[in-house]
Formats: C-alpha cells, structure tokens, sequence
C-alpha cells in the first residue's frame, strides 16, 4: 500500500479534498514533491519558517540538543537551558513589561493559557474579541474565533465572550469592570490582511488600561519581523499586558509562548498552585530550534528586507485585472471578485509551481506568507506565475 492509500486510510481528515501532494523534501523557500516536482513555496507553513525551511544554524541547534536530552520533565519545574535562553533573548527584545516567559505546544495553547491569566489576574468574568479574527481551534480560542460558521457545531462554548467588530469603536465604549481582556490580532490574518488604524488601536490600549482590563496582541502570524518591524505592535505605538506568540517562534518545530510581567505572571503559582501546567510546552528541542531561528532574524535584521519585498509583489501584480491587493510587509492578500475564481486561480499557481492558498475568512483572497528570506528573483519569478494563472483563468 503506498503512502497516499495510507494517508487516508489512517489520517484524520480535515477536509474532503485535502491536498494529499506526498513531500519528499524542503529547503529555503522552496518544497519538492515525491516525484522530484519543485513549488515556490508563498505560504512558509503558514508564516511559521521566517527564516526558511531547514535553516543550517536550526539543524545545527537541533542535532546539538539532542546530544544532551530530550523530554525529561513537566514544563517548570526542572532548569532546561534552551527554554532560559530562549526566554532571555526573547524578553532581551520586548519592552520591560513582557519580561516572563510561559512557553507552550502552540499558538492556540498559548490563546488558552493567556485567557485563564487574564481571568486569574483580574477577577472577572467577560472576555472580549472581534469579528473575523483568528486565534487557533482549542475550544477556548474556538470560542473567541471570529467566524460563526467554525463555532457553530461545537456549541456550547465558553460564556462570557463578547465579539466586536474590529477597527471600530464599540468595543472602546464597551470595555467596563466586568471586562478581564480585550484579546485581538495585531493585524488580522485570516480575515485578508485587515490593518487598524494606530488611533484605534491607542485607544483602545487606553480604554483597558483606565478600566482595568488587560490588553492581549495575539502575534503568531504577524509576529517576528513579518510586517516590517520585528513586533506588529512596534507600529501602532502600545504595549500589550499579554503577547502571544507562536508558529515562527519554534524555527519549524512546534512551539508557542505568552509573555506578560512577572507581576501578572506569578498569579499562576498559587491557589491554585499549577496555575498552567503542560508536559512538553518549552520542549527543549523546539527552544533550541526558536533560538536558532530567532538569532538568524536577529542578526540578519530580516524585517528589514521586508518592505522592499512587499513593493516588488506590488510592483509585479499591481497591474492584474480584477483584483486588488492589500498588504503589511510579507502579508499580502490578493483579493479576487469570488471563492471560486481565487481558487481555479490558485490551483494553476500550482500546476505551474508556487504554492499558495486562501485566508480561512476571506477565501476569496489568495495568501502570499513566505518566508522572509524569500529572494527578490524568487519574488519575481512568483509574481510571473501568479500573473499567467490570473490571465489565464479570467481571459485577460
């Protein structure tokens, strides 16, 4: 039985026409698929590899650690270098406020994690977020997903959630003692590329702060570099009580964190003690692998090469019929008159070596996340497929 029967056979599914290509191999920017096919790749995991796929310094960390130890115990309780280290060059890069680290399995972990400290620190009961807005699957971050649509058949969710729309002012007004967290993307992903405007976002950073609520900036997509600045929030001029983080973060090994002050931070260890609590959340494998990652987007000051790259796509598909672009940084949505046009659209991208895909709420947009080491001739050669597909399907 070969790999594709197996696939089938044997995988949950998430969907009735998954993909099902078998990779044999990754490197850079670019995948290959088991008969020797090559794809551009425009997606990066979904902006989890930064700095590319099997970045020679995160393979050289990740065979170093596994000389030493693998799992060995439950997060916190034993001193693991990778996870100190990557905590001190994490927190070495965040204003002094995001000083502690709590390191988990993945994004949606680390939404679920942020929410119990939003609650456990200030008492209350009601958490807000926004429309169209995407935190991960967990039944906790499901909970705050944005879309009914992806609710709908897990009810009943967690109470006390209040969903706003994003970029507009209701919620500022809203924002009350009753309020423990206001939790939204930086800048929206899923719903296309959705930027705030820095007014609101000031705003509603002072609205929290005046009524007690805490301020959590989900920045696992838009996180490390990707829109221009090594953090989203550098941009709009505030400071999150809480940042996640997570895709990128483990340098292509699972791995998410939120970070707050040790202030907030240290409610997790008493009544109850255990507060959080995860078995290989901070795996020193995955730390080894973020830290090397993390260093390499450091040292080459990756962001910013970012704005340059984001003018070269528009440059190149500015001109395209029947579409419109909206972007920040490496974030870029191609938006098209319908679903269906932007997928027999997409799929000739593939047929002819790029791989890219939609936005989970904006299926009409088609995504270009790559990583940020993506060459400019790379870039070039992308948009030269994107614009034959587009020609090709809409007869222009």
């Amino acid at each position: 039985m070969n790999h594709r029967e197996l696939f089938f056979r044997h995988l949950a599914q998430t969907s009735d026409e998954p993909l099902a290509w078998e990779i044999s191999k990754a490197e850079g920017a670019c995948l290959w698929d088991a008969t020797g096919k090559s794809y551009l790749d425009l997606i990066g995991g979904i902006s989890v590899c930064h700095v590319g796929h099997r970045h020679p310094r995160v393979l050289q960390a990740i065979a170093e650690q596994a000389e030493h130890y693998l799992h060995v115990m439950v997060y916190g309780e034993l001193i693991q270098s990778p996870q100190v280290q990557y905590a001190e060059l994490l927190a070495r890069h965040l204003p002094a406020s995001l000083q502690q680290v709590y390191f988990t399995n993945s994004g949606a972990e680390a939404i679920e994690g942020a929410m119990k400290l939003a609650k456990r620190y200030t008492g209350r009961p009601h958490i807000f977020c926004f429309h169209k807005s995407y935190h991960g699957s967990t039944q906790g971050a499901l909970s705050l997903l944005g879309d009914e649509y992806w609710r709908q058949a897990y009810r009943p969710l967690l109470p006390g959630i209040f969903r706003f729309d994003y970029n507009e002012n209701e919620v500022i007004e809203q924002i009350n003692e009753q309020t423990a967290c206001v939790v939204l993307e930086t800048i929206q992903a899923e719903a296309g590329v959705v930027v705030p405007d820095t007014a609101w976002m000031q705003a509603l950073a002072d609205a929290c702060k005046q009524n007690g609520a805490l301020l959590i900036l989900d920045e696992v997509q838009c996180g490390f570099g990707r829109n221009g600045t090594l953090w989203a929030f550098e941009q709009f001029g505030v400071v999150p009580d809480i940042l996640v983080l997570g895709k990128a973060l483990g340098g292509g090994l699972p791995l998410g964190a939120f970070i707050a002050s040790a202030e907030i931070m240290q409610v997790l260890t008493h009544y109850p003690v255990l507060g959080h609590i995860t078995t290989f959340g901070g795996h020193p494998l995955c730390c080894a692998a973020g830290k090397a990652a993390m260093e390499v987007l450091l040292e080459e000051r990756l962001w910013e090469q970012v704005y340059e790259k984001e003018k070269l796509f528009h440059h190149h598909l500015q001109s395209l019929p029947g579409c419109k672009i909206r972007s920040r940084g490496m974030m870029i949505a191609i938006e098209f008159e319908s679903a269906e046009i932007n997928k027999q659209i997409i799929r000739r991208c593939w047929e002819k070596g790029v791989f890219t895909d939609w936005y989970l709420f904006a299926p009409h947009c088609m995504r270009i996340v790559p990583p940020l080491i993506i060459s400019y001739e790379q870039i070039q050669q992308a948009c030269e497929v994107i614009r034959d597909s587009v020609r090709e399907v809409l007869g222009n």
